[in-house]
Formats: structure tokens, sequence, C-alpha cells
């Protein structure tokens, strides 16, 4: 109950929905500003409310790019185990609530073979370009095991965390560099 709470109190805020409203909240509370952080992270994976894209850059503006990334890694870490539970549990009925039907067919038809699919997933999680938090939800539906979806998660998903942060902060600083 405490978690809905603060994510509509956030959401209020306008965390969820104004960069320059994230950094001046986080920047304001620098003892606990990296848990806020982190639970903002696992919200946004678990509630797609803003693109994961603005999040990951504010933690490495606000943090750097050493604690921007751990931090980041820990919430969307712990927001992908939330996303498979919540999918393993509650299963296809509760994916669409998040996933519009389109993008559900797109991806649930992979799923056919097992072994497959493990590969598939396991290459969307490595390569910044796939729709991860989707994935996940599908993966929650499949036989993978939790300590293959661990695995997974955890030694692919930094490289992800990383290509985004740093491409979405110093990309976008390159960019700016030639519009000046």
């Amino acid at each position: 109950m405490a978690i809905i709470g603060l994510t509509i109190y956030w959401w209020h805020l306008g965390l969820f929905s104004n960069q320059a409203v994230l950094q001046s909240y986080l920047g304001q509370r620098r003892l606990i500003g990296p848990l806020i952080f982190i639970g903002i992270q696992i919200v946004q994976v678990v509630i797609p409310v803003i693109p994961g894209g603005i999040s990951t850059a504010v933690g490495v503006i606000l943090f750097g790019p050493l604690w921007g990334f751990v931090y980041n890694y820990v919430g969307i870490v712990i927001g992908s185990f939330i996303n498979f539970f919540l999918a393993r549990h509650y299963g296809k009925d509760f994916i669409l609530h998040v996933v519009p039907q389109k993008v559900y067919d797109r991806y649930i038809g992979k799923t056919k073979n097992q072994t497959a699919f493990d590969w598939f997933f396991a290459a969307a999680i490595f390569f910044p370009v796939a729709p991860d938090d989707v994935l996940v939800l599908i993966a929650g539906l499949t036989k993978m095991s939790w300590q293959k979806f661990s695995a997974i998660i955890i030694f692919l998903k930094p490289f992800t965390i990383a290509a985004y942060s740093f491409m979405l902060v110093y990309g976008s600083n390159w960019l700016l560099q030639f519009i000046k």
C-alpha cells in the first residue's frame, strides 16, 4: 500500500514525466536520493509510465557514471524480477493490462520453442534495442526457470544499462555541440 501511495505521490510531483523535476527532487535528497532513485527505477520497470531511458540517463547525470550505473542496475534488476514473478503468478490477463494486445501477439509466438525463446530472450536482454520489460513479462509465461531468468538478467542486463546510460548522456551532449 505504501508503494502505491508513494508512486501516486511521485506521479503527482511529476517525477515520471519531467527529467528536470526528477533531477531537482533527487538532488535535494543527498542521503536518501539513491534509494528513491532505485525505487523510481523499480516502478518504471513494473508500471511503464515513463520511458526507461529518461530515468537511466538521470541516474548517470545525478550520481555519475559509476554510481548512476549501479543504482540503475539495482532498480532495473529488481523491477525485472518483480515483472517475471507477476507474469508467472497472474498470467496473460495481467500482462494485457500493461502491454497492448498487438505487442503481446508480436512476441508470444516466439515462445513455442522454449530453447529458441531462451536464446532470443538472452540476446534481446543483451542488446539495447529490445522491449526488455515486455519480454520479461512474456518470459514469465514460459517454462524458463527462475535460475536461468536470473542469470540472464544479472549477467546480460549490465551491457544494456551501460549502453543506454552512456548513449543517452554522452550521445546527447555530442549531438548538442552541433546544434549550438
